[in-house]
């Protein structure tokens, strides 16, 4: 699924405007419109929302003065942890430079191992803090769901006397009321409930799209707690997958600087065999890696982002194009924030919209709709769009381009910090591209795995450049 980075983009204001004025007149017809209106409404929203209840001033500011205590406390916590793991990481890529040699292999091995461990720790630091957020989205959630009986009961109401109202009819109203001061008080009064049963509509409406965030909000946070533990599982793996191989080095070579240097010489990946890999590219048909570099280092030149970086992006977002999603845009996207603008870059790119596939919603409920190779949801295409164009020359750029999908992976990669090239700014916009504001949760379940594979595309690049 595409990075959530894109959810948190611009996401504009919404406001609800069901153009209501308040009547004067009361013809029959048109208060019977008015009623049903608000009926098809009702209906259509199942009235499956309530005004929430805040909590007191002085609850709520203790509330919010007490997680916000613990999240720095923990934010605190991270910070050190991940200081240190830079330190390892530090070390470990020094053991590498320092030429490939049985003593440099193990001591990067050990190295690796007191890293895995600091991760899991930093992981489990997250998972606290993501526990914390569940249950603050699970009460807000709570709140609203727990004064909606009140709000149906009092729309209930409202409805009925304007239905019954509705019965009588002008002429019988007038009649009921000969004197006309009682006529135009009784106006007035049914006036003021339609004026009212606006008013408390559109205050629905309006919370229907908080209700839906909110429910939005956990379902993404519900994913990243489960990413996060499945991440920690496979870390513990991982330390005992690295002491097995550590310990495998040494029983094969013996301790044997001849023997180690042996079985590199027979594992030596060749420039043909890189070349020759082959990926299929959404749009562009079955490439091989020397020809996918070329669209990576063309964004790299133009973003200043590594091409490897950026190679590796790709390859976790879509395989390099291969998985684009299988879900059709309209049980996929958000209605009001991606679907429109979806419609509109189809069109554009004269592309029918039922003939793509996107990302599907995740199984808690969050949206998808992400596109292309670069899997970006459609109102950050728009906000990126102008600015590929000018690099790649498209007119329109299109996200199901391989070359417009690898510019704006580098551009995108390049606003959250990547164009500084250390492994840490790298790993951080890597995070970012994936969850956005979110990011925290993903440094290491979706950063720390692109920075590995980005590794190994690096070992390639040296190798085709000689």
């Amino acid at each position: 699924m595409k990075p959530r980075i894109l959810i948190d983009v611009k996401k504009g204001e919404r406001r609800i405007n069901l153009d209501f004025k308040k009547r004067q007149d009361f013809s029959s017809a048109g208060f019977l419109f008015f009623l049903k209106l608000i009926l098809i409404l009702a209906v259509g929203f199942n009235f499956t929302l309530g005004l929430a209840l805040a909590p007191t001033g002085s609850d709520a500011q203790a509330a919010n003065q007490s997680n916000e205590e613990e999240r720095k406390i923990l934010e605190s916590q991270l910070a050190e942890l991940e200081k240190q793991i830079a330190g390892y990481e530090s070390t470990i890529e020094q053991y590498q430079k320092q030429g490939k040699t049985l003593k440099s292999e193990i001591d990067r091995l050990n190295a690796q191992i007191k890293k895995l461990n600091l991760q899991i720790k930093a992981v489990n630091l997250n998972l606290e803090g993501l526990d914390q957020e569940i249950s603050s989205t699970q009460s807000k959630i709570g709140k609203t769901e727990d004064n909606i009986n009140l709000q149906k009961e009092e729309l209930s109401k409202i409805l009925e006397s304007i239905y019954e109202n509705e019965k009588k009819g002008l002429m019988f109203v007038l009649l009921e009321n000969p004197a006309l001061s009682d006529f135009f008080g009784n106006l007035n009064n049914l006036l003021a409930v339609q004026d009212s049963l606006r008013i408390t509509l559109e205050m629905v409406v309006a919370l229907r799209d908080e209700l839906v965030d909110q429910k939005e909000t956990l379902g993404l946070e519900r994913a990243d707690a489960a990413a996060l533990k499945a991440y920690r599982d496979a870390q513990k793996a991982g330390v005992q997958k690295t002491q097995n191989e550590k310990n495998d080095l040494l029983k094969i070579t013996k301790g044997k600087e001849s023997e180690y240097q042996k079985i590199l010489t027979e594992t030596k990946k060749t420039a043909a065999q890189i070349r020759s890999r082959i990926y299929e590219m959404l749009g562009g048909g079955e490439m091989n890696f020397g020809d996918a570099y070329k669209f990576a280092k063309f964004a790299a030149d133009a973003t200043g982002v590594r091409a490897a970086l950026i190679l590796a992006v790709l390859d976790k977002e879509s395989a390099l194009g291969r998985n684009v999603g299988r879900c059709a845009y309209k049980e996929a996207m958000h209605p009001t924030r991606d679907i429109p603008i979806f419609l509109e870059i189809t069109k554009a790119l004269n592309i029918n919209p039922d003939s793509v596939t996107v990302s599907c919603p995740n199984a808690d409920g969050a949206f998808g709709g992400a596109m292309g190779p670069a899997q970006f949801i459609p109102s950050t295409w728009k906000i990126y769009a102008e600015r590929i164009s000018e690099i790649t020359g498209s007119n329109p750029a299109s996200p199901w381009r391989n070359a417009d999908a690898f510019v704006a992976t580098a551009l995108y990669l390049k606003d959250a910090g990547a164009g500084g090239g250390s492994t840490s700014q790298e790993r951080q916009a890597a995070a970012r591209y994936y969850a956005g504001s979110r990011w925290r949760s993903y440094l290491w379940t979706y950063g720390e795995r692109v920075i590995s594979k980005a590794r190994q595309f690096q070992e390639d690049i040296d190798i085709l450049s000689g």
